[in-house]
């Protein structure tokens, strides 16, 4: 009697070879992860021009000339900020909170800054509190130059009546992650008694793949121009 391989005998030789390539794209998969893993942890402590970890809703792309335009707000807020130093011209300036874990929120487009809208207001004596992106995924946002800046730079604010206040800058400093909740006190207040100023927060210095954020904060402090 001889022996002939049918249809059960190609299904099982099938399936052999299904299991090989499963197994085969199974080690490439491990390979680049622990070569992704290794890659990461070798860049730990370096600097890097843009964040990688940003999250997936963020915009890299400027808003339109005509959505700049078309930004309004009540007449007492910010509307727009300019640092020429720097290029930047009518960032729009919006309103942020606080979330769950009392930190400062940021608005989703690089190219935007936020208002914290329980601090100052332009023009009111208080303390403005602005935050932005150092980066994104891809691009430099609009505060990756904020270390750059000296003293006597101007930052300038455009109301939403159009009223324009400039401020000059008196400190730009680095602090540690480690102390920055602790320096938030110092930057909600005037670096000069009894004028009004403003505070620009940005991610800086060195990256963090295991705390996935930047290593320092950067504080630039401007007080009002009479």
């Amino acid at each position: 009697m001889s022996l002939r391989i049918g249809g059960n005998g190609r299904a099982i030789a099938k399936w052999i070879i299904i299991f090989i390539l499963a197994g085969l794209m199974i080690g490439f998969v491990v390979k680049v992860a622990l070569f992704e893993k290794e890659y990461y942890e070798g860049k730990e402590g370096s600097e890097r021009a843009v964040a990688m970890d940003m999250g997936d809703d963020l915009v890299e792309e400027p808003p339109t000339e005509q959505e700049v335009v078309e930004y309004t707000v009540a007449p007492d807020r910010p509307r727009y900020l300019s640092i020429e130093r720097l290029g930047i011209n009518n960032a729009r300036m919006l309103p942020m909170g606080i979330n769950a874990e009392g930190e400062l929120t940021t608005p989703n487009n690089i190219f935007d800054v936020g208002w914290y809208d329980a601090s100052g207001k332009p023009g009111q004596g208080g303390t403005l509190l602005v935050d932005g992106h150092n980066g994104g995924p891809h691009v430099q946002g609009v505060f990756k130059a904020l270390p750059s800046l000296g003293s006597g730079d101007i930052i300038a604010v455009e109301r939403g009546d159009g009223q324009v206040f400039q401020y000059s800058v008196v400190e730009n400093k680095a602090v540690p992650l480690s102390e920055a909740n602790d320096y938030m006190a110092t930057a909600m207040m005037s670096p000069m008694k009894g004028k009004e100023s403003i505070t620009l927060i940005s991610c800086t210095g060195e990256w963090s793949q295991a705390q996935k954020t930047y290593l320092s904060r950067q504080f630039t402090r401007a007080i009002l121009v009479e």
